[in-house]
């Protein structure tokens, strides 16, 4: 049979779908030749159609378990990987009955809010910088706020280690060392590097909401499922978001 657009999946979108990992982790996965395909090593842009044999270092790839969408209050000093290798790895940390994977990232000094699943299309959908979702900071930095701080913050700070200017943002004062940021973009260590940049360093950094999803009462260390309000609202603002 002509394996076709039609009848068939994406080596990587079948991949995640079967709650392994995402689609960005499965391409890392199809290059270091891990996957075959009826016995054959398969390549990213491959594709797989009803009755092929997918097989991972060996293992067949089992059925798309039930979607499982999570809320952590991520400690101080858990890092978000799935390598099992890395100490105080988010994975070992959640210890959850069935595999799944953090959606992003958040500093390992860093605390607050971050969402896992075993959902791999939702992922991208989410961290796309060009879907211009929001996430919301709670931040404490290390001497008073001033006016010139905010609007600089506001308008966006040039990062020569990274070559490019942040995103416009909203930001607040929310005390005489604290305020409260929301970005629509995810560059690596942000809002330290924002400070830094201005002459601040952040001393707490406390993530407690993306998009609809929010912290709210929820302990240090606790998580919770997803309600299905909250799915339906981000079902909402997922709509017309880019995956790839």
């Amino acid at each position: 049979m002509t394996v076709t657009n039609e009848n068939s999946t994406s080596l990587n979108k079948f991949i995640s779908e079967s709650g392994f990992c995402s689609r960005r982790e499965a391409d890392v996965i199809i290059k270091a030749g891990r996957v075959t395909i009826n016995g054959i090593v398969a390549s990213t842009g491959n594709r797989v159609a009803d009755g092929d044999e997918v097989l991972l270092d060996g293992k067949e790839i089992g059925t798309k378990p039930k979607e499982v969408y999570i809320a952590l209050n991520k400690p101080i000093g858990i890092t978000c990987t799935t390598d099992m290798r890395v100490a105080d790895n988010i994975i070992e940390f959640m210890d959850y009955h069935e595999r799944i994977f953090p959606i992003g990232r958040l500093d390992k000094p860093s605390e607050g809010l971050i969402l896992l699943t075993n959902d791999g299309n939702i992922v991208n959908k989410i961290l796309r910088a060009s879907n211009n979702h929001e996430k919301e900071y709670i931040v404490e930095v290390n001497r008073p706020i001033s006016k010139d701080f905010l609007l600089k913050m506001g308008a966006g700070v040039l990062l020569p280690e990274l070559e490019t200017t942040t995103r416009k943002c909203e930001i607040e004062r929310k005390g005489k060392f604290k305020f409260k940021i929301i970005l629509t973009q995810g560059l690596n260590r942000q809002i330290r590097r924002m400070c830094e940049n201005l002459g601040y360093r952040v001393l707490t950094l406390k993530r407690v909401r993306i998009m609809n999803i929010e912290l709210d009462q929820l302990a240090t260390g606790n998580w919770r499922h997803l309600t299905y309000k909250e799915m339906q609202q981000l079902d909402k603002l997922l709509k017309g978001s880019v995956k790839n």
